[in-house]
């Protein structure tokens, strides 16, 4: 789903207009960023946690030429599933064996 989908979905449950419901989308973006911005985590209790993490600097081989190169330590934004979320996820979705690969299917 994609956000002009998205917008419509909360359009059809919330009856806003649509010009409305895509304000309000953007709106909660731009709140999640920038409390991600200023290092403030994002909770939404059940649903989960918008948090900024940390990734040490490593050496990487470049899979084209086979060098070895230095990445350096960056930020990086992360969400981690609260308790409500992943119940809902396991209650309607399933794993199962498609040859040798693992698939998501619903239950």
């Amino acid at each position: 789903m994609n956000k002009a989908q998205f917008v419509d979905k909360l359009v059809k449950k919330t009856g806003f207009m649509k010009k409305d419901a895509r304000k309000a989308v953007d709106a909660m973006l731009d709140v999640i960023t920038e409390n991600l911005t200023k290092n403030e985590p994002v909770v939404f209790t059940g649903f989960g946690k918008f948090e900024v993490r940390t990734r040490r600097a490593a050496k990487r081989m470049n899979p084209q030429t086979g060098k070895m190169i230095n990445v350096p330590a960056k930020v990086v934004p992360a969400f981690k599933a609260g308790k409500s979320l992943k119940a809902a996820i396991v209650k309607k979705l399933k794993v199962v064996q498609a040859g040798s690969k693992l698939k998501v299917k619903k239950a």
